[in-house]
């Protein structure tokens, strides 16, 4: 039955993009419309953020142009023969809908996705329309997120870093082989080339207007990309390993990780339970450590167990340290930032602000508390100027006394 009301395909298609966790809006270029011309601005630290119970950003306006789809993936609820209500937006009705929500203070920018429809070049020009007509005839000057179609003409994702703040392409899976088992209509070679020409595009881009004042902006916000955890039976090392690669060789601004979840009429190929939630944190943790603190992934792939996989009782430098005991203690008021920043409970932060102090005085425990919010977790792996932690650090039960209390997972 068709589906004419456009709250009821509202409905249907800002549910169905739920499962895209890449919506993040940093890194944009900063545009205002205090000039009376256009509508709507960004600010050069990101849109403010509002979250769901569930934890996804819903600031802007996350939508789908379609759940319709020739493609049969496995994981995905919108796949072709996946038993689901279907609906589909045209450009102008995004573009309508996009400058209404934004005009009664609702989102201040757009994320819009799309199953395929005809054609990946056809639903990739469709997209680029909604974007274009946003710029260029409404004067919109919010923040744009575009999920791009690896399959399409690639002068189409081209064109997309031209109207788009941030431009997207899934990985999808972190190995090969699962994509293969379970997305049998990608490619991962075509998805990392696109990937790759919309990286060597910025890059380009960013040289020229180096040179060139007036030369066009592409997709200023960077791009990223997203991996599902625990559809397929990639361990943890696997994930971060590819994700470093990624980072590494397409200058990402985020890889995105999203735990599985089962869907309706799933596919027997499939797990009949998702993973713990938790496990996308550790995840996460474990992309903080290389980006933030300066461990190398082999570093962080040895806090996981033989298996490969993260503690989940436990942070991913927690877990670095009770393994590598040899390091500590580290002292306060002599260590370098880079093996305080190795200190499991100190942040970024705290190790600023501890470099800072100790220019002024030699520090102490009750100085240490005061700079960071807990020196529970430190006392074994530091020395201050009043405290060494003896044989504390040797303990067997350290990470008894050190993991946090066992929470229940609310939606378990």
């Amino acid at each position: 039955m068709a589906i004419a009301s456009i709250t009821e395909r509202l409905e249907i298609l800002a549910d169905a993009a739920k499962y895209d966790a890449s919506c993040a809006s940093s890194g944009t270029a900063k545009r205002h419309s205090r000039d009376g011309k256009g509508i709507g601005s960004t600010q050069g630290m990101g849109i403010c953020h509002a979250y769901a119970p569930d934890g996804r950003c819903i600031s802007l306006l996350k939508v789908l142009l379609t759940n319709h789809c020739i493609f049969d993936c496995h994981y995905c609820v919108n796949r072709k023969s996946s038993n689901v209500r279907r609906a589909r937006f045209t450009p102008k009705e995004v573009v309508d809908l996009t400058l209404s929500f934004y005009r009664r203070n609702y989102i201040e920018g757009l994320f819009l996705s799309s199953g395929i429809v005809k054609s990946s070049s056809h639903t990739m020009e469709q997209m680029i329309e909604v974007a274009r007509s946003l710029r260029e005839d409404h004067g919109f000057r919010g923040y744009i997120h575009l999920k791009t179609i690896p399959e399409a003409d690639p002068a189409l994702i081209e064109q997309a870093g031209l109207w788009a703040d941030r431009v997207s392409i899934n990985v999808e899976l972190p190995t090969d082989a699962g994509l293969a088992r379970l997305a049998p209509d990608k490619d991962s070679q075509q998805i990392e080339g696109a990937i790759g020409r919309i990286g060597d595009a910025i890059v380009e881009a960013k040289d020229a207007r180096t040179r060139f004042r007036h030369a066009p902006r592409f997709a200023p916000a960077g791009q990223s990309t997203q991996m599902i955890v625990g559809a397929d039976d990639a361990n943890d090392s696997q994930i971060i390993g590819r994700a470093n690669r990624l980072y590494d060789r397409y200058r990402l601004r985020r890889v995105y990780y999203s735990a599985f979840s089962p869907i309706p009429d799933a596919s027997a190929v499939l797990p009949l339970k998702r993973p713990p939630l938790m496990r996308e944190h550790r995840l996460y943790q474990s992309d903080w450590l290389i980006r933030f603190y300066g461990f190398s992934v082999t570093e962080v792939q040895q806090a996981a167990d033989e298996g490969g996989m993260l503690p989940l009782d436990i942070d991913p430098k927690l877990a670095w340290a009770l393994r590598h005991r040899e390091d500590f203690p580290v002292d306060v008021n002599r260590g370098s930032r880079e093996m305080l920043l190795r200190v499991p409970g100190l942040g970024t932060r705290a190790v600023d602000a501890i470099l800072r102090a100790r220019r002024h005085q030699r520090l102490r425990l009750d100085d240490l508390g005061r700079l960071t919010r807990s020196v529970t977790k430190l006392r074994p792996f530091v020395t201050t100027a009043d405290w060494r932690p003896t044989l504390l650090i040797d303990r067997l039960d350290l990470r008894h006394r050190l993991a946090p209390p066992r929470q229940m997972e609310l939606f378990g």
